[in-house]
C-alpha cells in the first residue's frame, strides 16, 4: 500500500510504499531509505541491493514508521554491516548492539524516549543539579520555564496533530475564563469567576518556578488547560515518598468537542510523555483528581496510571494517581 505520514513534528510529508516484503520511504522528492522486510519472530530489516548505505533520518524514518504503523511491534532488527548504521544512531540509543556482528536493535521502549523531534529545538541534555531551598524545602534548581511550542506529534488515531505550547495571559485569558466558567468544568476545578480573578490566577502561575501551565491543541486550535509542576515543591509532596524529579499534572478538557476515550487516549499520552522527554531524570507523573471523579481515574487507569491511594488535602479528598518511566515506554501505545 502506499500512504502519507506527517513527517517529524514541522508539516514534512513522509510517503511509504509498504508491503510484507518492503518498506521504501521518501520524504517530499527524495528517498530516505530502501528495505526488505523479513517476518518472523521479529521484524527483520534489510537494506534492498545497491542502497548506498542508512542515514540516520532513513534510520529513524523506518522506525518512526514501523512503531506507528503497528502498536504490537516491540523490537525492529536491522541488518546493517556493511555498511555500519550513523554512529549517532548508536550514542543516542535509537540503536543498540547486539551479540551478533552486523545485527542492531531498535526497541519501541528506547525510541519513544528519544526527546527529537517530538520537543523540537528544546535543549536535549538535562539541566544540571544544583540543590536550593525555597519555601523551606530543599530541590534542584530549575530550568528557566519554556515559551512557546514544547510539543508536537502525529497521532495516527485521530489522524490530527497533537501539540503543547506555553499559555501566553493575553491570547488565552478569554478562553482560560469560558473554560473554568463552564459548570462541568466548575464541579471539579472549582475557579470559576471573573476575566480580572484569572488573570491574577495566570500571572501568579506564571512567577511560580515549580509550575508551566500549558495549552493543548488539535489540528493547532485549542482545547485544553494543563498545569504540569514539580512535585518536590507542591502541596503534594507530604503525602508521598516523593523524588527530587517527580512531575504533577492538572488536567482541564475546555472544549466540548474534544471530550471523550478516544481524544483522551491521545492528549493524556501526549501530555505523559512531554512531561517524561522534558527531563530523563523524572521517573514518574503523579495527579492528584477529586476522589469522585471516577470518570477522570477511569480514563488514567486505562492508560497506565494506577491509584497509589486516597488521601486528604485541605480542600478535598484526592486520589494520588501514579504512572512510572518503566510502565510508559515498556510496551508504549504511542502511534
Amino acid at each position: 500500500m502506499t500512504a502519507v505520514f506527517p513527517f517529524q513534528p514541522r508539516w514534512r510529508d513522509l510517503s511509504a510504499d509498504l508491503t510484507d516484503t518492503r518498506l521504501s520511504l521518501t520524504e517530499g522528492q527524495h528517498p530516505l531509505i530502501d528495505l526488505r522486510l523479513e517476518r518472523g519472530d521479529t521484524l527483520e530489516l534489510h537494506l534492498q541491493d545497491g542502497h548506498p548505505g542508512a542515514s540516520l533520518q532513513g534510520v529513524w524514518a523506518a522506525c518512526y514508521w514501523l512503531f506507528a504503523s503497528d502498536p504490537a511491534c516491540q523490537q525492529l532488527t536491522w541488518h546493517l554491516d556493511p555498511p555500519p548504521p550513523p554512529p549517532a544512531a548508536l550514542r543516542s540509543g535509537l540503536l543498540r548492539t547486539t551479540e551478533v556482528a552486523g545485527h542492531y536493535q531498535c526497541l519501541r521502549s528506547l525510541f519513544w524516549q528519544q526527546p527529537r523531534p517530538w520537543t523540537g529545538d528544546a535543549p536535549v541534555a538535562a539541566y544540571p543539579q544544583h540543590m536550593v531551598i525555597s519555601g523551606g524545602k530543599r530541590h534542584p534548581l530549575r530550568a528557566p520555564k519554556p515559551v512557546g511550542e514544547v510539543y508536537r506529534r502525529f497521532d495516527a488515531r485521530l489522524g490530527s496533530w497533537i501539540s503543547l505550547r506555553t499559555l501566553d495571559i493575553e491570547a488565552d485569558l478569554e478562553r482560560f475564563n469560558r473554560w473554568q466558567n463552564t459548570p462541568r468544568v466548575m464541579d471539579f476545578w472549582e475557579e470559576g469567576g471573573t476575566l480580572e480573578r484569572h488573570r491574577q490566577f495566570l500571572e501568579t502561575l506564571a512567577a511560580d518556578p515549580h509550575t508551566v501551565t500549558l495549552i493543548g491543541c488539535i489540528d493547532d486550535q485549542p482545547f485544553a488547560y494543563f498545569e504540569v509542576y514539580w512535585a518536590k515543591e507542591d502541596r503534594i509532596a507530604p503525602f508521598y515518598d516523593v523524588d527530587d524529579y517527580d512531575r504533577g499534572i492538572h488536567m482541564l478538557v475546555g472544549e466540548q468537542a474534544h471530550r471523550g476515550p478516544h481524544k483522551v487516549a491521545s492528549w493524556l499520552s501526549a501530555l505523559t510523555h512531554y512531561v517524561f522527554l522534558d527531563d530523563p531524570r523524572t521517573q514518574r507523573v503523579v495527579a492528584e483528581p477529586r476522589a469522585d471523579n471516577a470518570k477522570m481515574i477511569g480514563y488514567m487507569q486505562s492508560h497506565g496510571f494506577h491509584c497509589e491511594k486516597e488521601f486528604n488535602f485541605p480542600h478535598k479528598r484526592a486520589a494520588l494517581m501514579m504512572q512510572s518511566r518503566e510502565r510508559f515506554f515498556e510496551g508504549c501505545e504511542l502511534v
